[in-house]
């Protein structure tokens, strides 16, 4: 993946600059994942941050009034996905919209059992490919930054479709290195999302949530979700699915769970 050269050069002008004391305490009280990544990781983390909050414009709505506690909280969260991997910021994306709490829109929802009902939807999230733009709810963007493994993460969720939409598609498949790797995915990702379907229609439970089965766009962004934030019942009930997620990101989400300590029979 090949970025301008003077984009590059002022990138790493950012990354370099020595990190704002008050934003590294945000990062520390909100983030508690942070203190669990390796020294190396949070260095690269902090890098990341700063060259996205420098490229992207943060706008509040509905009468939220933006603080850097809303900005770097998250940043931190979005730039979790870019962590041992060559990156573009997310070049699709220009403005992230953040309302106080969940908004209402038009849509089409998903309510289980493969039956979906259209009309006013409450979101916490939403972003599309061509938007631009991303949309948070702030309430939801810090609950998911301070309980890293409930399984609900609505800014790694909408950062995900982001990743899906760098190869100028929607299809829930992001940019990857090899033909191999399409082929390896396209089949475990296939499987894994008609297994969805099928523990959807049945009433199963399953350590996905259910709105990935809507589609394969919303089930890489549930399975993102769950690979960080509930890596080791993704590791053991769905192997392969794991095996694909942790080629792609490059990291190992086991290692700095809060997770860890929970058994799954």
């Amino acid at each position: 993946m090949a970025f301008g050269f003077l984009a590059d050069r002022r990138r790493e002008r950012l990354r370099s600059k020595p990190f704002d004391a008050a934003w590294l305490k945000i990062i520390e009280n909100n983030l508690p994942v942070f203190r669990r990544l390796s020294a190396a990781d949070r260095a690269e983390l902090l890098g990341h941050v700063q060259v996205f909050i420098a490229e992207k414009q943060f706008e509040g709505c509905d009468g939220l009034e933006l603080t850097d506690e809303m900005r770097v909280t998250i940043a931190a969260q979005a730039c979790l996905l870019l962590l041992h991997r060559e990156t573009d910021y997310y070049p699709d994306l220009t403005a992230i919209l953040v309302y106080p709490t969940s908004y209402t829109e038009e849509g089409v929802r998903h309510i289980g059992g493969g039956i979906f009902e259209e009309g006013p939807e409450h979101r916490l999230g939403h972003t599309a490919r061509g938007l631009g733009a991303l949309v948070l709810a702030w309430d939801a963007a810090s609950h998911g930054a301070r309980d890293p493994s409930d399984g609900h993460n609505v800014v790694l969720h909408e950062f995900a479709h982001q990743l899906d939409f760098e190869d100028r598609t929607a299809d829930g498949t992001p940019v990857l290195d090899t033909h191999a790797q399409y082929l390896a995915w396209a089949r475990v990702m296939s499987a894994e999302f008609n297994a969805l379907r099928a523990a959807e229609a049945h009433g199963y439970e399953s350590v996905l949530n259910g709105y990935g089965a809507t589609n394969p766009i919303e089930f890489f962004a549930v399975a993102t979700e769950a690979f960080f934030e509930r890596p080791r019942e993704l590791k053991q009930k769905h192997p392969a699915l794991y095996a694909e997620l942790q080629r792609f990101f490059r990291q190992d989400p086991v290692e700095f769970s809060s997770e860890a300590s929970v058994h799954f029979p």
